[in-house]
């Protein structure tokens, strides 16, 4: 598995929730401040200096379940406000989409390309803010440091690691439906015609060497497909032609989008079982929340702080409120993720709840003690969370 693979997932999925997030917002014929409140709201929150800092940390992918805690939260830093079935909707959309889009990557290296996609999708949201703007600079330039060296060996671990991620989600979505691109038991068709990945050879030819490396002979096949060359490499720098259109924004024209579960699915296929086991990267996982969470201003009962004049409004990613109620009603147990709230404030109470939930972690996943030189892993996030 990759250690390189987390902030290349959380800012693809993050860029599909923006996606859907602005048809929705623009569907529901949101006034313009308020869905534009909800933008940069969201944008800041997803790159927060402190946060990228522990996102950016050679680290394993945190599991499902705390990924998802993750972008429950992101997706109400703001005044905006879904249900849960509609925050099942999103996510499934998000990740489906970004499994489409690795599967169809030419080469590994090209998902470093996807990712620009959606990075600059993300700078065009929030081009009217330059504080927020120069945010998501900055992370272009570590993206740019940390993964343009990467050999293709690494980008195809990443790859690896992100297709073990995705491996058990078969959600069917209609647009994929729709375009024929995924079959009704939520797996998808991969083509065997097209653009061949950049720098290589078509399909058909088999070359024989020697032991000293001289050609000998040559063989040809038949391929079944037919491919073209690519017409050039897409730009890895922070400006540029990333001709690779994977990332980029599916939902710019108005379609209906909606996701399926067949009835034999409900408790199977489509879903896994949120593995209750203690996960063993509990401090990292809870450091990664307590600086999203942190980072946030409390709101008040209005949706805004203090239920001021940004009054909170809810989106509903479905076509109707009853067809909302429907899928909450219907929705199997297993998609019921506990979200632990936490009041980022210097009060003893939310400090005794953090050390509460510290506590059970490291009890229950039996985690050995840290040495005497080591930060005490409660200590470390309460003093995390006091200086957000």
């Amino acid at each position: 598995m990759s250690s390189r693979t987390l902030p290349l997932l959380f800012i693809n999925l993050g860029g599909e929730m923006l996606y859907i997030l602005d048809q929705r917002l623009r569907a529901q014929n949101i006034p313009a401040d308020k869905a534009k409140k909800v933008m940069n709201d969201i944008v800041t929150t997803m790159f927060n200096k402190k946060f990228l800092e522990e996102l950016f940390k050679p680290q394993e992918l945190y599991s499902k379940k705390a990924l998802r805690t993750v972008f429950d939260r992101l997706a109400h830093a703001s005044i905006m406000r879904l249900n849960q079935a509609s925050m099942d909707k999103l996510y499934d959309l998000m990740t489906m989409a970004f499994k489409y889009q690795v599967l169809l990557c030419p080469r590994p290296r090209d998902i470093l390309l996807v990712s620009f996609n959606h990075m600059d999708a993300i700078k065009d949201f929030v081009k009217d803010t330059p504080s927020i703007l120069s945010q998501v600079d900055e992370t272009y330039r570590q993206m740019i440091e940390i993964y343009t060296p990467l050999s293709s060996g690494e980008f195809q671990l990443i790859r690896q690691t992100l297709l073990v991620f995705f491996q058990d989600m078969h959600i069917r979505v209609s647009i994929f439906l729709k375009d024929k691109v995924q079959n009704s038991n939520g797996r998808f068709v991969l083509p065997t015609s097209g653009p061949i990945p950049h720098g290589t050879q078509s399909p058909g030819l088999i070359r024989m060497f020697s032991c000293c490396g001289e050609e000998q002979a040559r063989l040809q096949f038949q391929t079944g497909g037919s491919y073209s060359a690519a017409l050039r490499e897409g730009s890895f720098e922070m400006f540029g032609d990333r001709v690779v259109k994977l990332g980029t924004n599916m939902y710019s024209v108005s379609r209906p989008v909606e996701t399926h579960m067949s009835g034999a699915s409900k408790n199977s296929a489509q879903h896994i079982k949120v593995n209750t086991t203690p996960n063993p990267l509990a401090k990292e996982e809870l450091n990664l929340l307590a600086r999203l969470m942190g980072g946030l201003e409390r709101q008040g009962p209005g949706g805004g702080p203090g239920g001021g004049p940004d009054s909170g409004f809810r989106v509903n990613l479905f076509a109707t409120d009853e067809e909302e109620e429907e899928a909450l009603i219907s929705r199997p147990d297993e998609l019921s993720y506990g979200v632990i709230n936490i009041q980022a404030t210097k009060d003893q109470e939310a400090n005794a709840v953090l050390a509460k939930i510290m506590g059970e972690f490291t009890e229950a996943a039996e985690l050995p003690l840290p040495p005497p030189s080591a930060s005490n892993k409660g200590e470390d996030l309460l003093a995390l969370m006091d200086g957000l």
